[in-house]
């Protein structure tokens, strides 16, 4: 994914890609409208074992826009919790992704912005483009920074947060975030339970970096999440709708599971351009 990500990173110098579809606001974004996006380079969507070209990335990709406009010298940061799906959930996720897409046409794969409806009309293709790659919590907005801050900024997240114990997350309910603007929403699953608690406190942390950089900091009620896709402008209830739709027919007996999947706390990771940097170590229990 860090190579999907980095396709679309300003190409005259380190600077990373500033649209961060997984960490779709829930208040103050201040998304910047500029020049729509270029799609991905398809050959890093056929690697050698994959399944063949992806040819309907050629046809009428939606525009996304930036975070922010891009200014000479300046660096996105990101920092976040990286998040793998384990194999045995993906079943009941792409029946209820199916669903949701058949009355939402309009969604796309987040990073690759492969359209939905068009995965889903293979069921291993959807699991290995939808739900294969890595999903990010952020702990933190993404934000531009200048180069003379990145050796402080990460001095100061490794400080606060290196020794951090394991924990296990539970993504338990879907849900639906619109950006500030309501140019995009997005189908997520939102951690509401087991390890709330722990990545509240992540962010805080990040929190009092940012502050003392000058930076913006996080939402005041955070939501931690990771989102599946996203669509053009605000859809907030049509998208709800289908939500709703979908966990009715991912029902099994009439109830419906506690959780979607749970997945074991690995680490945090900071992203400034293009380069990827380890923060935490772990403290064993």
């Amino acid at each position: 994914m860090d190579a999907l990500i980095a396709s679309y990173a300003e190409t005259s110098s380190d600077s990373d890609s500033d649209f961060d579809p997984s960490s779709p606001p829930t208040t103050n974004s201040n998304l910047q409208a500029s020049d729509p996006l270029p799609p991905p380079p398809l050959a890093l969507l056929n690697p050698p074992n994959s399944l063949g070209k992806l040819d309907y990335l050629q046809s009428g990709q939606a525009s996304r826009v930036r975070n922010f406009p891009h200014v000479e010298g300046n660096y996105a940061l990101h920092v976040y919790i990286p998040v793998h799906i384990p194999s045995a959930p993906k079943k009941g996720m792409i029946q209820f992704l199916k669903k949701v897409s058949s009355l939402v046409p309009g969604l796309h794969v987040v990073d690759v912005d492969v359209p939905l409806n068009t995965l889903c009309q293979d069921d291993h293709r959807l699991e290995q483009v939808a739900l294969g790659r890595e999903f990010h919590i952020s702990l933190g907005r993404t934000v531009p920074i200048r180069v003379h801050q990145i050796d402080s900024v990460l001095a100061m997240l490794r400080q606060k947060l290196q020794f951090q114990k394991q924990y296990y997350i539970d993504f338990s309910k879907w849900e639906v975030f619109v950006n500030d603007d309501h140019t995009c929403s997005f189908l997520s699953i939102e951690v509401v339970t087991g390890g709330l608690v722990e990545i509240t406190k992540q962010i805080q942390a990040v929190n009092g970096v940012y502050k003392l950089h000058n930076l913006p900091e996080f939402y005041k009620d955070p939501r931690p999440h990771i989102s599946i896709a996203w669509a053009l402008d605000d859809i907030c209830d049509l998208l709800k709708r289908a939500v709703e739709e979908g966990k009715r027919c991912s029902t099994v007996g009439g109830l419906l599971q506690k959780r979607i999947f749970t997945s074991k706390f690995s680490g945090i990771e900071c992203k400034i351009g293009q380069k990827t940097y380890k923060i935490c170590k772990f403290q064993e229990q």
